[in-house]
């Protein structure tokens, strides 16, 4: 599928030298930059749907950790008194 985009000449010039440096192409720099950007946003969206739908079962059922209890449970890792997670609760 062939696609193209229009910038501005200022950021056409940025690209062109990038590309010199690093010896790639023009295409490849703009392919690799859109590649990065669509993974980070993908990502960024994975993210805030798992957080809604872990809201939305919080207020089903109203069980959760409480931001001193995971600390204290973050706080033990690579220690000689590593606990396991704390569990859940109402």
């Amino acid at each position: 599928m062939a696609t193209s985009i229009k910038i501005d000449d200022g950021l056409k010039d940025r690209v062109r030298i990038l590309a010199e440096q690093r010896r790639r192409s023009v295409h490849w720099i703009m392919k690799e930059a859109v590649r990065e950007y669509v993974e980070r946003e993908e990502a960024k969206e994975s993210f805030k749907q798992e957080a809604m739908a872990s809201w939305e079962k919080y207020q089903v059922d109203g069980r959760h950790l409480s931001g001193a209890e995971v600390q204290g449970w973050l706080d033990s890792w690579g220690t000689d008194k590593e606990s396991e997670p704390p569990q859940c609760h109402d």
